[in-house]
């Protein structure tokens, strides 16, 4: 139980452990940044992922010179476009279908 809540402490605050894993994946930082943006923008269950507060500290780090800032904007912008068109194919293509079925929270009335 306490490697859950560690975990669930590490992905809601990684904004305040960017520093130690700037140091432990050097460059690999730059794709834990895309993924974490990615699935904020672009997974439907993911919205809890501390986004925002992420890019202000990428940000910082960038300033001090432990990113490239031209780098970390490209890699950020693509992670947030991307992820804003696929969350848009998926309620496009499962959009209506959820509404076909008879749920107890997804009702056509609400729509």
């Amino acid at each position: 139980m306490e490697l859950i809540k560690e975990l669930f402490d590490f992905v809601l605050h990684l904004d305040k452990y960017l520093n130690d894993i700037i140091l432990q994946y050097g460059t690999l930082t730059y794709l834990i940044l895309f993924l974490v943006i990615f699935a904020e923008t672009g997974l439907v269950f993911t919205p809890f992922l501390p986004g925002d507060s992420l890019l202000f500290a990428a940000g910082t780090f960038a300033a001090q010179g432990s990113f490239n800032v031209h780098i970390l904007f490209l890699i950020l912008a693509a992670a947030a476009i991307l992820g804003d068109t696929a969350n848009y194919w998926i309620g496009h293509y499962f959009g209506l279908k959820i509404f076909e079925k008879n749920s107890r929270f997804l009702k056509k009335e609400y729509l």
